[in-house]
């Protein structure tokens, strides 16, 4: 069997990345012949179960398997700039576009949101509980000196985090090693360090939902609308890449966007709360 060109790595981290792409192309025997797209994608979809819910009801439909490497939307799109992915599926739309217009993409179609929350201890130090504005409640969290763990990871999240802190005119990096802490980790190892910390964090909601070890943490700011949490889907494009299986990326994206792909979208729920909402076709971005 042959394998894509990995990207050549120095770090440890980039060490992991390639050992996950590498289980991404071999899992479940994957020869040549066999048909499959990889995918590069953040570990908020992978840590909601959506996957898992939504994935083998395309591949039913179309015989084409996906394999997923979750990571970090800043490593995801390193990926498939590479062209170690045949599509890209995060949650930082200026990055996406970005992307596009660099020539490595297609073009970005919407797929869907939810929304990011900021989580933290019942006893709430910093007295954030029921606010509406992120920007504030992070400000009071800077005054307060009370915990707060990050992701610092360059992921969709972490992107969004610093775009917060600098509503709140605060430099967090100021503050690392203290009440500041970077777990460089996805959303599911972050929470459980700020589980563990009984600190404050900013998670997306699909994860927040299925994460299991919550201990004393619990939602303490919503509703703000700079915490909305668009998703796009892009094709990679061949262009750049010429080994990209653009037909079946393109079917993947296509069905995504699909009524069917909505649907099951619309349908995946965790405790009985829906996690996505469907968007395709809502923004212009389809």
């Amino acid at each position: 069997m042959s394998f894509r060109k990995i990207f050549r790595v120095t770090t440890w981290a980039g060490i992991c990345v390639t050992a996950l792409l590498a289980a991404a192309l071999t899992q479940g025997g994957v020869w040549a012949g066999e048909r499959f797209i990889t995918v590069a994608s953040t570990t908020s979809t992978r840590n909601s179960g959506l996957y898992d819910s939504i994935l083998p009801m395309f591949t039913k439909a179309s015989g084409i398997d996906v394999r997923i490497v979750a990571v970090g939307t800043g490593q995801a799109i390193k990926l498939a700039r590479n062209g170690d992915a045949d599509v890209l599926f995060v949650h930082h739309k200026p990055s996406e576009e970005k992307f596009v217009a660099d020539g490595f993409g297609l073009h970005r179609r919407d797929v869907m949101y939810n929304d990011f929350i900021i989580v933290g201890p019942k006893s709430d130090p910093a007295k954030i509980a029921e606010g509406k504005d992120a920007g504030a409640a992070l400000s009071k969290i800077s005054k307060a000196g009370a915990p707060f763990v990050s992701r610092g990871d360059d992921s969709g999240t972490h992107k969004k985090e610093l775009g917060l802190w600098k509503i709140a005119s605060v430099a967090p990096d100021s503050a690392s090693g203290s009440w500041y802490r970077e777990t460089g980790s996805g959303m599911g190892a972050t929470l459980n360090t700020a589980s563990a910390m009984n600190a404050y964090a900013l998670t997306d909601r699909g994860t927040w939902l299925n994460f299991a070890n919550k201990g004393d943490l619990t939602i303490l700011v919503e509703s703000d609308k700079r915490l909305f949490n668009p998703y796009g889907v892009i094709v990679v494009n061949a262009a750049k890449h010429p080994h990209i299986k653009t037909t079946d990326a393109q079917a993947f994206a296509d069905w995504l966007v699909s009524a069917s792909g909505q649907a099951a979208i619309a349908a995946y729920r965790i405790k009985g709360e829906q996690a996505f909402f469907p968007s395709a076709g809502k923004s212009g971005g389809s």
